[in-house]
């Protein structure tokens, strides 16, 4: 089952079937097409698809992503969270968000990544976590940096072949300390 979560602006929580439309905004925008390199025709089944995947995903491993939505007014804003594919070159569990434009340079990718980092060490007896970004993202890379990882090895992957990822880590022990250094400043 799909927790939720709180932090000081955003509800992390699971998927609701009418979430669909504001989803579907968000995957269709111009800049997340690009920097996720969705195609142009992407719409509501592959939404619908889409949230379907993160529930079942925290039904059978304890990973997915949340639906993002503001405090303050119920906004969908769009998703975050945990992700940890089927796929035998796949990493391990990978931090990610995707939020619509119009909630970018506001700190809720940040705010939402790091409940999430905090949500997986918590929950998953892992040492490591991850990052899967495309060398263009830039903001996504801006994000994980903030977030405490760092570019590691670069690899193509089987689903993705025309253009490498940066496979970006944090370790356990370097996000208790930098948590340590944030309370304490």
């Amino acid at each position: 089952m799909t927790p939720t979560l709180e932090t000081e602006r955003l509800i992390l929580r699971p998927f609701h079937e009418n979430d669909v439309d504001a989803y579907t905004a968000v995957l269709q925008a111009p800049q997340v097409r690009a920097a996720l390199h969705l195609p142009d025709d992407i719409g509501r089944e592959q939404a619908w698809l889409g949230m379907a995947q993160w529930l079942g995903q925290w039904e059978l491993r304890g990973t997915g992503q949340w639906a993002l939505e503001l405090k303050s007014s119920g906004a969908f804003v769009g998703r975050a969270g945990m992700h940890f594919p089927e796929r035998p070159e796949w990493p391990g569990i990978e931090i990610g968000w995707a939020l619509h434009p119009d909630h970018w340079g506001k700190g809720y990718a940040t705010e939402a990544g790091r409940a999430s980092v905090e949500y997986a060490f918590a929950h998953h007896d892992v040492d490591t976590l991850y990052s899967v970004i495309l060398h263009e993202n830039t903001a996504s890379q801006a994000v994980a940096r903030r977030l405490g990882f760092a570019p590691g090895e670069e690899r193509v992957l089987s689903h993705f072949p025309d253009m490498p990822h940066v496979f970006w880590t944090l370790h356990r022990a370097d996000f208790s300390r930098r948590e340590r250094q944030r309370v304490e400043t």
